[in-house]
């Protein structure tokens, strides 16, 4: 049998309307095809046919096992990883459904039994149509688990923090978003009228890593600073709204695990990049590693983020996903870069993110609360209009702004976290224009030395203690 392996350059935002969906169409995404040319291998009946486009690639999609990049084509660990499973595919390898999770996942095994990839389906997500858990019934397009993150949009997201994590710096297995045809995928609705094809899908496709165990097998005090810093780091930028312990995979350095000797490997990204402000889960924000500072190089890498330039890396490699998910990235980050500048550690960055519980009512994050006021003072004037356009080039220090008494009175209003209505409208910027946008931005950057100092002085009186631990 033999398997044939294309490169797609990308595909646009899915159209509106309608903006529900029953399964995902690819006719929709409109791909255009490029070649993806491995002349040099040889053709047998062990390695799959790597071939060129021809002008029926839809019409050729069900007449052999394929595999097409959507999102990653420009990544080479990316090509390596479908080249390795096209070969799988071509030797007729049935794909074994995970046990576990919400959402239909796959494992998918060499001839020699080695387990080489993850593929999940983006129509057989939490509550999607197509879910094999009994999890479904929901459109393509509609909200999701989270209410920020549409149904089958998870995958494109999965690529999109292996995009971001620059130079494995965080330790993402290599992901991409694909097309696969002829495997037993599962497939609960069909039919003429939904205009899809039963014989392919697309996926998020992941780089199987070789593990231990998870992180809520093992304490806390097993792992690495350096691991928990770099994971976090990333966790902030993307705004992870699922960091759990089942989603950190351990692997032991040594014959055994010592005081902070075991790696961790972070994957399932689909909760990441919200459309809004939501309310992230960071279960490394429970550990010690956390309330210790950034290293020298966690600092300068920090620092060398161009928030700007990573939108742009979005808006070209994976341009699904929607301006006002970039725009929370853009603004994620920046409050990182501030903040590690302002000598705040992730534990406290992390609180600032992550709503309050009193009196068993939900409260608005420090952030939230922080565009809140930022917004106000765009709507009260007390921005000076010379100041937005060199936004771009004064993200990475923060700055003390001639108004500062009056962003004070605004920050001492807001000083009090205030109740999360569950039935308001969450923190979008999705229809701000360019030049709100970028004043927004502006006032935003300026009330945070403020929100920090205060963040500061909070610490000093809990006596937090973050030197020491030994690991």
């Amino acid at each position: 049998m033999a398997a044939a392996v294309n490169q797609v350059d990308g595909f646009k935002p899915l159209a509106c309307p309608p903006r529900c969906h029953p399964h995902l169409d690819c006719k929709m995404l409109e791909l255009s095809q490029s070649k993806f040319n491995f002349s040099c291998i040889h053709r047998s009946s062990s390695t799959p046919c790597l071939s060129h486009n021809s002008s029926n690639a839809e019409d050729d999609f069900p007449t052999s096992p394929r595999i097409e990049i959507i999102v990653g084509h420009a990544l080479p660990q990316v090509h390596a990883l479908v080249v390795e499973v096209a070969m799988a595919m071509s030797t007729g390898v049935d794909l074994e459904r995970a046990p576990s999770g919400l959402g239909g996942a796959y494992f998918l095994h060499a001839r020699n039994g080695a387990t080489i990839a993850v593929a999940k389906p983006v129509d057989e997500e939490p509550l999607a149509i197509n879910n094999p858990k009994g999890f479904g019934g929901r459109m393509l397009g509609q909200p999701g688990m989270k209410s920020s993150i549409r149904i089958g949009e998870t995958g494109a997201r999965e690529s999109a923090a292996y995009l971001l994590d620059h130079g494995g710096f965080s330790g993402v297995p290599p992901t991409a978003l694909v097309k696969l045809s002829h495997f037993n995928f599962n497939l609960l609705k069909s039919g003429s009228d939904s205009g899809s094809n039963p014989s392919y899908k697309i996926a998020s496709l992941q780089r199987f890593v070789n593990h231990d165990s998870d992180a809520g097998d093992l304490g806390p005090s097993s792992f690495s600073v350096t691991c928990v810093h770099h994971i976090g780091i990333l966790d902030v930028r993307l705004m992870n709204l699922d960091r759990h312990a089942g989603n950190l995979l351990v692997r032991q350095v040594n014959e055994s695990y010592g005081l902070g000797k075991a790696e961790l490997v972070p994957i399932d990204h689909g909760f990441c990049l919200p459309e809004c402000l939501d309310n992230p889960y960071f279960e490394w924000q429970h550990w010690p590693q956390a309330s210790l500072p950034f290293s020298e190089a966690e600092a300068d890498y920090i620092y060398n983020l161009d928030p700007f330039k990573d939108a742009e890396l979005l808006r070209t490699h994976v341009p699904s996903i929607r301006e006002s998910s970039i725009r929370v990235l853009i603004l994620c980050t920046i409050f990182l870069k501030q903040a590690a500048a302002y000598g705040l550690c992730l534990v406290d960055i992390g609180e600032m993110m992550t709503r309050e519980l009193l009196g068993g009512k939900e409260h608005c994050s420090s952030l939230e609360n922080l565009c809140v006021a930022a917004k106000a003072s765009l709507n009260m004037g007390l921005i000076d209009d010379d100041h937005h356009i060199a936004i771009a080039d004064e993200v990475l220090i923060p700055r003390v702004f001639k108004n500062r008494h009056i962003a004070g009175g605004l920050m001492r209003s807001l000083s009090s976290p205030a109740p999360y209505n569950p039935n308001s409208q969450s923190i979008s910027f999705a229809d701000m224009g360019n030049e709100e946008w970028h004043s927004f931005l502006e006032a935003f950057q300026q009330i945070l030395p403020e929100a920090f100092e205060e963040r500061t002085s909070m610490g000093l009186a809990k006596h937090r203690l973050r030197t020491s631990c030994a690991f």
